[in-house]
């Protein structure tokens, strides 16, 4: 029996950069007679890619070719170049020199195109639960139920739900306690924390990987009485390893490289790669924070410090009501106990969200089992279909979470997709 409300062919959830891609790939590559009826719903209130991470002198990562589409279809009017055309900047960049735009750039990029597809797009609606609609004792479609900001809940139906949800941050033990104290926060809610703190002249970073680095930079730069320590547990900071053929693993072939292999082969190797993009740092921004270190050796003034083979730890509040943090000695070295007026904790994130999002659908879906093309696999009754996007590390390699694979992922998805409704049209 058909249902009495509107079913999408699609239901995205989240919409940054990754389903963003999708939306554009989708009306580019859909036949005109055959358009997908899609609709995305984003919590945050409007477009902003990690908007408390847009740092002054922060670079991409990563070439500006590797933007929502051009590895698609370099003749998009999305491309990032056609971005810089309309906006009257191209020579100049072309000026520039470089491959690598600055993060504000690259997010105005971003929300650009977002707002040209703002009509497809929900914003201020968080995800609450994905659920299965069964008719006949088969999974037909599924039932997408959203929070608005003022508490009211909505909810749509649709054939395919992508999640594209990112990473929620990822918190140590020993600071689980502080969560809600204004003084103990996240990288990435980084510059509204230190705007909260105006009087902060004490910072401690914690982490050793390009966030730390940039905090770090950020913090030391601020004003003449800022005192910062960079707290890690390695004996050094490490670079970031981007020569020409490392770079080779975030080219879209290598994920069917590294999705063909057993999973103990997958575990050595994203192992053995790690250090193209965990706890690592650009080896220009490592110069830079030697650079500091160093002017302050030749003006007597160690104000900021880079405590190596540290670790946090207990924290508490001491008689002056500052942050007393505990640190300790990796190696076995003497503990010390620091002041700080604020805790920046650059720890990462962890990729979790979409197991609690999809849990309704565990009798049909086993989140292990992700397909080539991110699609979880499902009985073979199961007419909805679930892609995941930015959680299939483990299967797919290291560039999932990464902007270097959107263009080409979304086109496997939408692909995907449209394959499968003609299987469906074809069996009717």
């Amino acid at each position: 029996m058909a249902a009495n409300y509107q079913v999408h062919d699609l239901i995205g959830v989240g919409f940054g950069p990754s389903n963003l891609a999708l939306a554009i790939a989708l009306g580019e590559i859909a036949p005109a007679d055959s358009a997908i009826d899609a609709c995305f719903i984003e919590q945050k209130p409007d477009f902003v890619w990690h908007g408390d991470m847009l740092l002054p002198d922060t670079r991409m990562q990563i070439s500006f070719l590797k933007d929502l589409v051009t590895l698609r279809n370099p003749a998009s009017p999305y491309t990032f170049i056609n971005y810089l055309q309309q906006h009257g900047r191209l020579q100049d960049f072309i000026n520039l020199k470089t491959f690598y735009p600055s993060r504000h750039e690259f997010n105005d990029y971003l929300r650009w195109a977002a707002d040209r597809c703002a009509a497809d797009c929900h914003y201020g609606e968080e995800v609450v639960a994905v659920e299965p609609v069964v008719t006949n004792g088969a999974l037909d479609h599924l039932r997408v139920r959203s929070r608005l900001t003022g508490g009211a809940e909505r909810t749509r139906h649709a054939r395919n739900v992508v999640l594209s949800v990112g990473g929620a941050p990822h918190i140590p033990p020993t600071f689980a306690s502080w969560r809600g104290d204004a003084r103990v926060f996240h990288s990435s809610t980084y510059l509204a924390g230190m705007a909260g703190l105006p009087a902060a002249r004490r910072v401690a970073v914690i982490g050793a990987g390009q966030s730390a680095a940039e905090i770090f930079l950020d913090l030391q730069a601020r004003q003449a009485d800022m005192r910062v320590d960079m707290v890690v547990r390695n004996s050094v900071l490490r670079p970031a390893d981007d020569s020409a053929f490392v770079n080779q693993i975030f080219n879209p072939e290598f994920t069917d490289y590294v999705y063909q292999r057993d999973a103990q082969a997958r575990r050595c190797l994203l192992e053995e790669l790690s250090n193209t993009n965990y706890a690592v740092i650009d080896a220009d921004l490592i110069q830079r924070i030697y650079d500091v270190l160093y002017q302050q050796k030749v003006h007597g003034d160690a104000r900021h410090r880079v405590l190596f083979e540290h670790e946090v730890a207990g924290l508490r509040v001491d008689d002056g009501g500052t942050l007393a943090v505990d640190l300790r000695h990796c190696e076995g070295g003497a503990a010390i106990t620091r002041s700080y007026d604020a805790v920046v904790l650059a720890t990462g994130y962890r990729r979790q969200t979409h197991r609690r999002l999809l849990a309704p659908l565990a009798p049909w879906f086993d989140l292990a089992d992700v397909g080539r093309d991110y699609r979880l696999r499902g009985p073979q009754d199961c007419a909805a279909g679930v892609f995941l996007q930015g959680c299939c590390e483990d299967t797919h390699g290291l560039s999932d979470t990464l902007l270097s694979v959107l263009a080409i992922r979304s086109q496997e998805i939408a692909g995907a997709m449209l394959a499968r409704r003609r299987q469906v049209a074809a069996a009717f």
